[in-house]
């Protein structure tokens, strides 16, 4: 998974082609031969953490910071980061985001909390879009400046149960990727022996613990979204 300003789950690589257009997964011919490339995409991913800091004055590492490092069960308080509209699963330029469940004693803390679980739900909804596909995920890489937040990865692998590959130099990613095409196009090498999986610098596994308080709190996120379509509309 991409948490950069625009997100995205998938990636990945097929012979045959799987597409799922009703819920807006990204179904392309690949750069390598005979290969599909699929994708669901967020249209607000660490942009949701920027927009919370440029409101509340604190970087965006300020915080996350200040969740610590220990996972936390979701509160009552849903954040859906539809700041820009959403692409997967709805398709929809119009929907904008929302909190709900907020309250007397909702903190900074809360809000932070909220925003990274309701990016990591998005993740989950285009995980079961590339299901729907025909695409099963057994674990995602994580890349992006959203990955250096090792809470939000956590919440990422918990929402989606999955684990989550961090690579050594995931900063680099997308451009280290480029950087091989352009190898392959200009000296004809095999493409199998140049894109070999990146080096794992560590993994993130689902919180056993949290998983189902993680369940029940997709399921109220995915029932948000009519409803502030509808008061929306």
């Amino acid at each position: 998974c991409r948490i950069g300003q625009v997100g995205g789950v998938g990636g990945e690589q097929h012979a045959a082609y799987l597409p799922n257009p009703a819920s807006a997964v990204h179904t392309f011919c690949h750069a390598l031969p005979d290969t599909w490339h699929q994708m669901g995409v967020i249209l607000s991913a660490t942009d949701s953490l920027n927009w919370l800091s440029e409101i509340t004055g604190k970087s965006a590492g300020e915080l996350t910071a200040e969740l610590g490092d220990t996972l936390k069960a979701p509160t009552g308080v849903s954040f859906l980061p539809y700041l820009s509209g959403e692409r997967t699963p709805y398709n929809d330029s119009a929907i904008r985001g929302s909190f709900t469940g907020l309250a007397h004693e909702t903190g900074r803390a809360v809000l932070t909390q909220a925003v990274l679980e309701g990016v990591a739900f998005a993740f989950r909804d285009s995980l079961e879009a590339l299901k729907t596909a025909g695409t099963t995920l057994t674990r995602v890489t994580a890349i992006g400046g959203g990955s250096r937040s090792r809470y939000w990865l956590k919440a990422i692998a918990t929402a989606l149960q999955v684990p989550v590959d961090i690579p050594a130099d995931g900063d680099f990613g997308a451009a280290f990727g480029a950087a091989r095409l352009g190898l392959i196009a200009a000296t004809g090498a095999d493409p199998l022996a140049v894109c070999t999986a990146p080096a794992t610098d560590a993994t993130i596994d689902p919180d056993a613990g949290l998983g189902g308080a993680f369940a029940d709190a997709y399921q109220r996120y995915r029932a948000l979204y009519p409803a502030i379509r509808a008061a929306t509309a």
